[in-house]
């Protein structure tokens, strides 16, 4: 007994197209002996069966010897209007050579009439159709995972790279853990980029919702900052220009954006900042680390109309390290009564760290996170004439970008290094 698969419907749908009638009567006798006989549809022309086939079947039977086609020319017309259909030839040429081409168009079987009875042509047709079955699977399968290699590379490709000189003074890190499983982009985002004039422009957002659409409205919004910083925009005008390009970008007027900029002056030694609904960032100065502002510069994007944001202006010294981050980070819950990090939890960490090292922190926090996450630290920690460093962060030797993709479980992936690059 040939038990059907309980995903298939009972009784199975099957086109004959057969032009003799005294083999299309055998047929169907022979299938009406079967445990739950189909229902069979009878076509006696090629042309015939093109308009009896309907999504409902499940196997068309094809003879080879029909009015309007014959041969392996009638099957290439069959399967080529039943793509995703199983295609059984019942023909009477008994030609092992023929069975063999058939197959190997995409015929799921090859029978011979006067060789069958109703035991094999009932197995044969629930075969053929479970054959068909795993060949549309796996065709999807490697479409998908076609897509899905596609969609990586276009999304490793809109990552950033900081534009950064080579010679400079700055240490440049950052960390990105995108939420959603097997994407390498989320709906934070960062950037870094030093102007003509020394000035060194960082920022960091935070699009409100998880998914693709969001992922795409952050990557257009950092495109939008970077281009407005290389044309010499800064500030309150900037801020509205993006708050103007996130409202006409937005799927839904629901969402808005967070983000947090500094503008560190070509010295080094000073930086202007917008908090705009943003957490806090954290600097680090000699050692000591503080919490930039208590009070925002202004509400989040894309919420009120004609707002002005207010700088916040810091002094930083030689030696120094900012570091900048989202939400997630500091929403881990942590301690038995799964209390969230908060910004002042974050500057415990990195008190008792004695400076910010990314990857203790996010191993610290690690299994607590359930948020994207992403992470930039600036630092500044020798002074030019001078061979001491100081403590307020890692030592690297340029920039650095590494990915913890595929989720926040995934492991990392190694990020792109260098410079200077394109958006």
């Amino acid at each position: 007994m040939i038990t059907p698969s309980p995903d298939l419907p009972d009784p199975l749908t099957l086109l004959l197209i057969e032009d003799d009638s005294a083999d299309a009567f055998l047929v169907e006798e022979l299938l009406a002996d079967a445990e739950r006989p189909p229902k069979i549809t009878w076509a006696r022309t090629l042309a015939e069966g093109r308009e009896r086939l309907t999504d409902d079947v499940q196997c068309v039977l094809v003879d080879l010897s029909l009015p309007d086609a014959t041969g392996l020319e009638a099957l290439e017309q069959v399967l080529s209007m039943a793509s995703d259909t199983a295609v059984l030839v019942l023909t009477g040429l008994n030609d092992a050579h023929v069975g063999i081409e058939a197959v190997a168009a995409g015929a799921q079987d090859f029978l011979v009439k006067q060789d069958v009875d109703d035991r094999l042509l009932t197995r044969a047709v629930r075969y053929a159709i479970e054959r068909k079955r795993a060949d549309v699977a796996m065709r999807e399968l490697v479409a998908e995972r076609i897509v899905g290699q596609e969609n990586a590379r276009l999304e490793r490709g809109l990552l950033p790279v900081p534009l950064l000189p080579p010679a400079s003074l700055l240490h440049h890190q950052t960390r990105y853990l995108p939420g959603r499983v097997r994407g390498l982009l989320a709906g934070d985002f960062w950037d870094t980029v030093q102007t003509a004039d020394g000035a060194v422009h960082v920022l960091i957002g935070d699009v409100c919702g998880h998914g693709p659409d969001e992922a795409a409205l952050g990557t257009a919004l950092r495109i939008g900052w970077r281009t407005l910083v290389l044309a010499g925009h800064t500030g309150d005008e900037l801020l509205g220009t993006l708050d103007t390009l996130l409202r006409n970008e937005r799927k839904s007027p629901e969402i808005f954006t967070t983000l947090c900029t500094a503008t560190i002056d070509p010295d080094l030694r000073n930086a202007r900042m917008h908090v705009v609904g943003h957490p806090s960032p954290l600097v680090i100065r000699d050692g000591v680390v503080d919490v930039v502002t208590d009070i925002p510069s202004g509400p989040p994007l894309g919420i009120f109309d004609d707002v002005d944001w207010n700088p916040v202006d810091i002094p930083l010294g030689d030696r120094w390290s900012l570091l900048l981050y989202t939400d997630g980070l500091i929403e881990a819950t942590v301690g038995t009564g799964r209390d969230m990090l908060g910004t002042d939890g974050l500057a415990g960490i990195v008190r008792d760290h004695g400076g910010v090292d990314l990857d203790r922190i996010i191993a610290q926090v690690g299994d607590a996170l359930n948020d994207d996450v992403a992470a930039v630290l600036v630092s500044r920690n020798d002074v030019p004439g001078d061979d001491a460093s100081g403590n307020d962060g890692p030592r690297n030797d340029g920039p650095r970008n590494d990915i913890v993709g595929n989720g926040l479980s995934g492991g990392r992936l190694s990020g792109n290094e260098g410079n200077a690059g394109t958006p």
